[in-house]
């Protein structure tokens, strides 16, 4: 936190105790045992007892204890404690036990292409687990994936199914480039190019615009695309003649992305999986096609 809320929070949370001490402090020095406020309330009169001194005592002890508190672990702002303790130190420690523990049943597996990995039962209930924890807010339960997110039980991968594409995938994530064409297209390129990209799918089309789309896409598109359009795995550039599109196939929604470019990216789990685990979970990832094709 920046220096200015850091001082406020200090600021706050010391003058919090001093006025908790002083309410403390009144409440004790106010009356005498015995005698009443003058208050009464269908016959039961209320009396001005100060706190009794066990009371007292214990929420004295409880300010001490704050200060203490706020003194060794870091309570105040950004200062850091006598104490040393972080979050992130014992996030540290738990992890090392945790691998020191779990680390080498992990590591049996390693040993094991990816075809082993999936039909391994054991590996594969692992990788199961360890997908629905890391993939599955985005690919969806099952890996059927969803607007924007690929589907991984079919056999269209976008920057290829090789044992070492899906690894490097999973280990050091993949970012999508896909430019934006509308300043360089304008309104009528976007029409034609998307028009010969639905040609390209085999769909109906305007023949006319289809035509002028073709010398467009030869210009910006062919590079990744490929001049059939089959798509190109080293920039996970899709294939555009079939029927699997991750933005939607409608019309208005391929102008939209020639328009505007798309920038998917996919997160790395290199440090918070490891290169064991990592190798599981591709494993899993690949049944996933299996099972489909089966």
């Amino acid at each position: 936190m920046s220096s200015i809320v850091s001082f406020f929070v200090i600021a706050g949370t010391i003058l919090s105790l001093i006025v908790f001490f002083l309410i403390l402090q009144l409440n004790r020095s106010v009356g005498k045992s015995g005698e009443t406020t003058g208050h009464n309330y269908d016959g039961i009169e209320e009396y001005d007892n100060p706190l009794p001194s066990w009371w007292y005592w214990k929420f004295i002890l409880t300010i001490v204890f704050a200060v203490g508190y706020l003194i060794y672990y870091p309570g105040l702002g950004n200062w850091p404690g006598i104490g040393g303790w972080t979050s992130t130190g014992e996030y540290q420690k738990d992890s090392a036990v945790a691998e020191a523990t779990y680390g080498p049943i992990f590591a049996q597996y390693g040993g094991l292409t990816l075809d082993e990995v999936a039909t391994h039962p054991g590996a594969n209930k692992m990788g199961r687990r360890l997908f629905a924890n890391n993939c599955a807010i985005c690919h969806g339960a099952a890996g059927q994936g969803s607007y924007g997110f690929p589907d991984l039980t079919d056999k269209e991968w976008l920057w290829g199914d090789s044992d070492e594409s899906i690894t490097n995938t999973l280990t050091y994530g993949r970012q999508a480039g896909m430019p934006a064409w509308g300043g360089a297209l304008g309104e009528s390129g976007v029409a034609e190019v998307s028009e010969y990209v639905l040609q390209l799918a085999g769909r109906d089309i305007d023949e006319t615009l289809a035509t002028n789309g073709a010398t467009h896409y030869q210009l910006y598109c062919v590079a990744c695309h490929g001049v059939e359009g089959k798509g190109n795995t080293m920039f996970g550039a899709p294939n555009l003649t079939n029927e699997i599109w991750l933005y939607g196939n409608s019309r208005n929604r391929i102008q939209h992305i020639v328009r505007n470019g798309r920038n998917g990216k996919m997160p790395a789990f290199d440090n918070k999986l490891g290169a064991d685990r990592i190798h599981i979970l591709a494993g899993y990832v690949l049944s996933l096609a299996d099972d489909n094709e089966g």
